[in-house]
């Protein structure tokens, strides 16, 4: 079967839409960050040095739109508790990205 190489040139292009969602700064960091399992805002704000609480929340809650992470209530209370855990969709990145590290350490 053929490598069918779509025309990312194209607005409409699934594969464009797709990599402009995950071209931005923090989405890649943040799945390889969950794929360690799930985590509170708190311990992602650690693991990413230099995130803002501001751009982390915007970011986890566009993944969570995209169906990317799933937002879990642990505490209804105040303070509320909240984790992050990636979704079966968000855990199908993991073989796509390991391709591009195992790129990167070849190609330095």
């Amino acid at each position: 079967m053929a490598l069918v190489i779509p025309d990312v040139l194209e607005e409409s292009c699934a594969t464009r839409q797709a990599l402009e969602r995950m071209a931005a700064k923090w989405r890649v960091l943040l799945i390889y960050a969950l794929l360690a399992g799930p985590q509170r805002h708190a311990e992602l704000r650690r693991r990413l040095p230099g995130i803002t609480q501001k751009v982390l929340t915007e970011t986890l809650r566009g993944m969570e739109s995209d169906g990317l992470v799933e937002r879990r209530v642990l505490k209804e209370t105040a303070p509320q508790h909240v984790e992050y855990t990636l979704t079966a969709l968000g855990k199908t990145l993991q073989e796509p990205l390991s391709a591009i590290c195992a790129w990167a350490l070849e190609h330095p």
